[in-house]
């Protein structure tokens, strides 16, 4: 395996991360960040569950996107499962980094300083934009191809971009629009410790795209390329 290849970007990414958590933690030991408790677990427990399953899911993606693309690892491994078990933690991870943050506004609400009916409507605003790109998603995006099956079948790199639902006015929509369910929830909630989390998991996953995702898409489908699935 090149490690120049399988490591490209990580230094501008491993930088960023930590850039990114010095900020969380400052933000961390504002008061209003601390208040809380869910189920016996404090807000602050709750913060950094969310923060850390969000590192984890994409230094997972990282290592097994870069190790089969350059090396064939999981290939080599697994045969014709490999996909299959890269998918399955893929799912789990993702589903923690999601449902953390969640649990973390349950945690932490009512500490923003804003009327709640002014969150709520702030909130409900949000929810659009991911709604149409959650269907736009499962209507119009193979379900394997959205969780990077160009890395380890070279059939699927053949597959023209998809142009449907939202991705006609925004090829980068998962990530601009997915994420905006965390800071509905954060708003709904009214939390100050989600809508921390929500902006780091926002930022950090255009950290991905720009550091992970956007390096390997010039490798598959040539330098000229600047989006695929997203």
């Amino acid at each position: 395996m090149n490690r120049r290849l399988f490591f490209e970007g990580q230094a501008l990414h491993f930088v960023l991360l930590i850039l990114l958590l010095g900020l969380l933690w400052l933000a961390a030991l504002a008061e209003p960040v601390s208040q809380g408790s869910l189920w016996g677990v404090t807000t602050p427990v709750w913060l950094w569950v969310a923060v850390w399953s969000a590192v984890a899911h994409q230094v997972y993606v990282w290592f097994c996107w870069r190790a089969e693309l350059h090396g064939r690892l999981f290939t080599r491994l697994f045969g014709r499962r490999a996909f299959f078990v890269y998918a399955v933690p893929f799912a789990l991870i993702g589903l923690l980094r999601f449902a953390a943050v969640f649990f973390l506004a349950a945690s932490n609400s009512g500490t923003l300083p804003l009327p709640p009916s002014a969150l709520k409507i702030l909130a409900a605003v949000l929810l659009p934009p991911f709604i149409y790109t959650a269907w736009s998603t499962a209507r119009h995006f193979p379900i394997a191809r959205a969780l990077g099956a160009d890395h380890f079948y070279e059939e699927c790199r053949g597959a023209p971009l998809v142009m449907e639902g939202i991705f006609k006015y925004s090829p980068n929509a998962m990530y601009l629009y997915g994420f905006l369910i965390l800071w509905s929830a954060a708003l709904w909630r009214g939390s100050t410790a989600a809508l921390a989390a929500a902006a780091f998991n926002h930022v950090y996953i255009w950290v991905h795209y720009y550091c992970t995702e956007l390096p390997d898409m010039g490798r598959i489908y040539g330098r000229g390329s600047k989006t695929k699935k997203v």
